[in-house]
Parts: structure tokens; C-alpha cells; sequence
């Protein structure tokens, strides 16, 4: 609560948390130092989780689309059985920006 009181002060006016439970946790305690998001400081997490799309404000987050380990899997015993064959790209990490009412 001190730190998120101190924000401003800090010349902070935006924060991207490491995952979507610290940025509701933050914007609880913004909401406690007496803090509006995002009329006083912007909070933008990452995973997309369902619960950020319930909470007021709406949690800002960025979507991340990682591969899953078959599909991984899949790509390995590729080159490992064909190490001649023409090189497949993949993108092997998506990540979307989700803008909600906390951004």
C-alpha cells in the first residue's frame, strides 16, 4: 500500500504488472491509498485471466498464445527424424494486447 501511494510521487502514471493477479492486487491497493485507475495510474497485467474481465475496471492485460508441448514435441521429432528438410518457421510466442477500462 506505502509503494502504491508513492506512485505519483515517482512520476509514475502507468505500471504493467508481471501477471493479472499483481495487477489486481495493485489496483486494490491503489483503490485503498485513495488511487483511481486508470484516471490517476493506468494498470495493464499479462494472462488474460477471466476474473480481470469481471473486476471494475476492467483489467487492461496482455494475451500471450504459447505453443503447446505436442505441438513442440511435434516440431523436435520433426527435424530430429528429417535434419535435411527444408526449416519450418513457427511463431512460437503471440502476444495481443487486450485494452480494457484499467489502461
Amino acid at each position: 500500500s506505502e509503494l502504491a501511494a508513492r506512485l505519483p510521487e515517482l512520476g509514475l502514471d502507468a505500471v504493467f504488472a508481471y501477471n493479472d493477479e499483481y495487477a489486481m492486487l495493485l489496483m486494490r491497493a491503489l483503490e485503498d491509498a485513495g488511487l483511481r485507475v486508470p484516471e490517476d495510474i493506468a494498470v495493464v497485467g499479462a494472462d488474460d485471466l477471466m476474473l480481470g474481465r469481471l473486476l471494475r475496471p476492467r483489467l487492461s492485460t496482455v494475451r500471450l498464445e504459447l505453443p503447446s508441448g505436442r505441438e513442440l514435441a511435434g516440431l523436435v521429432d520433426h527435424a530430429v527424424r528429417h535434419p535435411g528438410a527444408e526449416p519450418e518457421v513457427r511463431t512460437v510466442l503471440d502476444a495481443t494486447l487486450v485494452h480494457r477500462a484499467s489502461s
